[in-house]
């Protein structure tokens, strides 16, 4: 079992900054990719980017990519920068664990592990 917890999320003005954490613990031993999504009532949640184990591979959603930044240090951490915030990118935001190998995982359904998640409002 992995347990994650995310922190960070709060409100902001359009054109603002977050950074998001999420913590795992547990059995971290078998933590592969990481990733950060996000759930819109209403809507599919979406990937926003996934990290390899080492931190050396970043990938990102198409929407996304440019004003988001996701990076994890050595104590299983994982990091999400949030950049030039626009009221669409109102959300939950989630940290997500895959014990998928390769290739990256993508899909929520390949990932296992899902924190409680952290509110993100943004105001115009």
């Amino acid at each position: 079992q992995v347990q994650l917890v995310e922190s960070g999320g709060g409100s902001v003005q359009a054109g603002g900054s977050l950074r998001l954490s999420c913590a795992a613990s547990g059995n971290t031993d078998r933590t592969n990719y990481m990733g950060w999504f996000r759930q819109i009532p209403g809507k599919e949640r979406e990937l926003i980017a996934g990290i390899s184990p080492a931190g050396r591979t970043a990938y990102y959603g198409e929407s996304l990519k440019g004003r988001f930044t996701i990076s994890r240090d050595n104590t299983n951490t994982v990091y999400l920068q949030m950049n030039s915030l626009k009221p669409g990118d109102t959300a939950m935001y989630l940290c997500a664990s895959s014990n998928l190998l390769f290739p990256p995982p993508r899909a929520p359904s390949e990932f296992i592990y899902w924190g409680q998640g952290t509110q993100v409002t943004v105001s115009s």
